[in-house]
């Protein structure tokens, strides 16, 4: 059954819900940073979409449930190596990326409601900055 949870960025609210079954992993590592604070900024290489930029965070985790192509409402969380940790939320076309190549993320969450709101973010963190973000247990 996977764990409902809210997402709140920038000025909107989204009800989500974590993908326990396909990346329990990432989840559980996930579940302990809970709740998750920081901001959003517009991706650089990847296209549509917004990204936690996370140095050197480790999360103790691997690949697993990953792709490079996330749907809108998908958020990934690339666990670092070639390059830095991050959290990727799509909100349009993506093609994960940085300036090293394409990379891999862990779909580990995805919204649920509020989706029409997920462009209205993007193009508001696109064109005004960074966004807060908020992501906590309902």
């Amino acid at each position: 059954m996977p764990t409902p949870v809210k997402v709140i960025a920038g000025p909107f609210t989204f009800s989500a819900q974590l993908e326990d079954e396909a990346a329990p992993e990432t989840v559980a590592a996930f579940k302990a940073a809970m709740p998750f604070e920081s901001q959003v900024v517009h991706v650089r290489w990847s296209g549509e979409g917004v990204w936690v930029p996370l140095g050197d965070r480790d999360f103790g985790i691997d690949y697993e449930n990953h792709t490079s192509y996330p749907a809108p409402g998908q958020m990934i969380l690339y666990p670092g190596g070639i390059s830095e940790t991050e959290i990727l939320l799509a909100y349009g076309g993506v093609h994960f990326a940085s300036k090293m190549g394409q990379l891999a993320g862990n779909h580990f969450l995805t919204l649920t409601g509020g989706l029409e709101n997920l462009h209205a973010l993007g193009t508001k963190t696109l064109w005004e900055g960074a966004q807060p973000l908020r992501i906590e247990a309902v």
